[in-house]
């Protein structure tokens, strides 16, 4: 199954079932799972990088464990719109993926989702520095999925264009 735009998702997947976002930081990877009506992402996890297979391993049994169904991995699109090597990187991770599983995979924009949780964990936990490096990535990879679930929901509730006759 090939890399896909969010709204084709839908039609590729059963009604009912859990979808994995992921924020891929330098070091780590933030997993969050929605639940099965794709209405609500949870922080889950946070995976420490290492070797690329064991890594995919470990995300492929997190998946296994909650029968999600799609991936959806944040794209560190630039302010100005532009892709950089962030982007590439996240692309690339996509495709490896790809190569050891057919599953459906879908890039979200991400843009400042790190820096609105950071600022959430600020502002309304009180988080020290310390315990905010444990949990921002699999927060900002559940605010990365829970917008793409929103949007989901939106094309879903979108009228449908008029028909010709």
């Amino acid at each position: 199954m090939p890399i896909m735009d969010l709204t084709d998702l839908p039609a590729a997947l059963p009604r009912l079932g859990a979808v994995v976002g992921l924020d891929l930081g330098e070091k780590t990877i933030g997993v969050a799972v929605s639940d099965i009506s794709r209405t609500v992402a949870s922080p889950l996890v946070l995976i420490r990088k290492g070797k690329f297979n064991q890594d995919a391993e470990h995300l492929f049994q997190l998946m296994a464990e909650r029968e999600a169904l799609a991936i959806i991995i944040g794209l560190p699109v630039n302010m100005d719109g532009t892709e950089g090597p962030r982007c590439q990187s996240s692309r690339a991770f996509g495709r490896n993926l790809l190569r050891l599983r057919d599953l459906p995979i879908v890039f979200w924009d991400e843009r400042m989702s790190s820096m609105a949780v950071n600022r959430m964990l600020v502002n309304e936990a009180d988080m020290t520095r310390a315990r905010r490096g444990e949990v921002v990535d699999k927060t900002a990879a559940a605010w990365i999925l829970q917008g793409a679930l929103e949007r989901l929901r939106n094309l879903a509730d979108a009228p449908a264009p008029p028909s010709e006759a």
